[in-house]
């Protein structure tokens, strides 16, 4: 790139000189419209440059070291003339690089599908851009079950804006979470916000894998492999994943639009996870983390099952509750050899 190309590119605003560039420029003029190189100071060295760059000094070739006084009305007729067939060039660049990149833009947001119904796909950061890409391509319906806790509220603002694009296009959008969110203030609010445009939430309070299904036409699920991912493109597979696994887990899970009231039937069970973890021997920080609640929750939760169960210890609690724990399960292998429970069903 020429000094003058470099000139154009970073000094396309006005004003086009500096005042040191345009002190200097007169200075030269009034030395006879010359300007000797090693007379210059160093705090004039950068006015020099600029100068040179435009075009408004230049070397002398018989007298080396001296500069001299370009006329500034023919440099700015150049210029302007320069300038305006580059930016036509621009405009023009600008107008036609859509299409010209249509077909490249077509092959990136259609991936190959050579592999066979089923791809796998390694790495998150591919995995994210692959999942972009599906979303990106005027998705109409999308599921999702999203198992673990909370995600990170600035993960959570981050996605904000892009789902909020989506389900303003008329999507049909809904997503299942761990009943653990329910207690996240900052995923309460993204639901909240998404739910009064129609994005439906639910929550299950019992284990499930990760699923994404686009549009009934691509099935996303995790492989065991770390950072491993399937994409499934064969729709009879989509479409019993789809059926079988979402919409079963679906009709049992409760609805959530962010409110801050958890639903008994949450609560219950919940608690009813931690007091099998703790008769487990499992520590506190451990079954934070596994239920996707802070240790304050958890010790909130314990404090309000001591009171209802009217114990002083952790010890009193686990005996009572251990009592209880196998109380229930005796109800329920009664119930389950009942034979009308069972009949019918095989």
């Amino acid at each position: 790139m020429s000094d003058r190309e470099h000139l154009v590119n970073h000094h396309g605003r006005s004003p086009i000189l500096s005042p040191g560039a345009r002190t200097l420029y007169l200075k030269a003029l009034a030395g006879d419209g010359r300007l000797v190189r090693a007379s210059c100071t160093q705090d004039e060295n950068e006015a020099l440059q600029e100068l040179l760059a435009i075009g408004l000094l230049i070397s002398d070739n018989d007298e080396p070291g001296s500069l001299f006084a370009v006329d500034p009305e023919k440099l700015a007729a150049s210029l302007s003339s320069t300038w305006q067939r580059q930016a036509l060039d621009l405009l023009a660049r600008a107008v036609s690089i859509p299409g010209e990149l249509t077909d490249l833009a077509e092959a990136f947001h259609t991936p190959d599908q050579s592999g066979g119904p089923i791809e796998y796909v390694q790495g998150r950061a591919l995995i994210n851009q692959r999942l972009q890409q599906a979303m990106a391509s005027g998705m109409t319906e999308g599921l999702a079950m999203q198992p673990g806790g909370p995600r990170p509220s600035e993960m959570l603002t981050s996605f904000l804006k892009r789902d909020l694009d989506i389900i303003r296009t008329g999507a049909s959008m809904r997503s299942i979470y761990n009943a653990s969110t329910r207690y996240h203030q900052p995923t309460r609010d993204y639901v909240a916000t998404l739910a009064k445009e129609g994005w439906q939430f639910r929550t299950l309070d019992e284990p499930y894998a990760r699923l994404l299904i686009f549009d009934r036409r691509l099935a996303v699920i995790p492989v065991a492999e770390d950072n491993l991912a399937a994409f499934i493109h064969d729709a009879a597979v989509v479409n019993y994943l789809a059926q079988e696994v979402f919409e079963r887990n679906w009709s049992r899970a409760l609805d959530f639009e962010g409110d801050r009231t958890v639903p008994q039937q949450v609560v219950s069970q919940l608690r009813h996870t931690i007091i099998d973890l703790l008769l487990s021997g499992t520590n506190h920080r451990v079954i934070a983390r596994r239920l996707g609640i802070s240790e304050r929750t958890l010790a909130r939760h314990i404090a309000e099952m001591r009171e209802e169960y009217n114990v002083d210890s952790l010890f009193q609690l686990g005996y009572v509750l251990g009592h209880a724990s196998r109380a229930d399960r005796g109800t329920t292998v009664t119930a389950a050899l009942d034979p009308s429970v069972t009949d019918g069903l095989l």
